[in-house]
């Protein structure tokens, strides 16, 4: 006999919603009844972030407001929304429902990025973002930003990326000086610095990767999110050899997501 013959749906609600989005899917494969519970808008929103509507209403997909929760719950996992005028976005990671973000260019602090003779602004077809930096030419490289712990994941473990690529040509300065990465979170002390080449033909730690959206990404640090309402995290890259003109590093952004999830 089908546990749905005998429990009431209000039952079998509460208790899909109290295990995971993955399991949720796999109740639903498990006959037409279970399925119909399983899909419930009352078992996705458990799975949704509690502040969700609220993203998506301030974002540039707030037509996903009239979406079931399920839908809703997919479509972040799949498709990034930008948030904050278009300089960050905001997506889910399939299964856990954990909150992902990435600061585009825009969000972050770069050192004469507002000077044409070394940084210019366009756009690209595969960037999630209207806007990406270029590098120019600089001899000092140095950018940082900064998000606040309350609006990611609580008790998750997150990574942080830098996402970027090199231009195909005219690309110089990344493969004779190492770039370096640093994570700071409020009330840790985490005084590791990570010296990458950005050229992945000498980065020896296997630090760069090729994700499947087109970019590379280099994990700066990780940590624990546990800092409540008050804290931030900090991260900051540089390279300030001026003896080595740089030019050629395209900058997408840099991107929190739970640890050892892949893109």
């Amino acid at each position: 006999m089908e546990i749905t013959s005998i429990l009431p749906e209000e039952c079998l609600c509460l208790i899909i919603s109290l295990t995971s989005p993955e399991d949720a899917c796999r109740s639903a494969m498990i006959s037409h009844a279970s399925r119909s519970v399983a899909n419930r808008d009352e078992v996705w929103e458990k799975f949704l972030p509690s502040d969700c509507r609220s993203i998506i209403s301030g974002s540039s997909s707030s037509s996903l407001l009239s979406l079931g929760k399920k839908d809703v719950y997919f479509h972040l996992c799949f498709h990034p929304i930008l948030i904050q005028n278009g300089t960050m976005s905001f997506q889910l990671e399939k299964k856990s429902g954990k909150k992902c973000y990435m600061m585009g260019a825009r969000a972050l602090s770069i050192i004469q990025g507002d000077t044409p003779a070394h940084w210019i602004w366009t756009s690209l077809q595969e960037s999630r973002f209207p806007e990406i930096a270029e590098l120019k030419q600089v001899g000092w490289l140095h950018m940082r930003g900064k998000i606040e712990t309350k609006i990611l994941s609580s008790d998750t473990n997150y990574a942080v990326y830098f996402v970027f690529k090199l231009r195909k040509e005219h690309t110089t300065g990344f493969t004779q000086r190492s770039v370096g990465f640093h994570v700071h979170v409020d009330k840790i002390d985490l005084r590791e610095v990570r010296m990458v080449s950005l050229d992945p033909l000498r980065d020896e730690s296997q630090y760069i990767r090729e994700r499947g959206d087109g970019w590379m990404e280099i994990e700066m640090g990780a940590f624990f999110n546990n800092c409540g309402d008050d804290g931030s995290v900090e991260f900051s890259i540089w390279e300030a050899h001026t003896n080595y003109v740089k030019q050629g590093l395209i900058i997408e952004g840099i991107e929190l997501k739970p640890k050892d999830i892949a893109s």
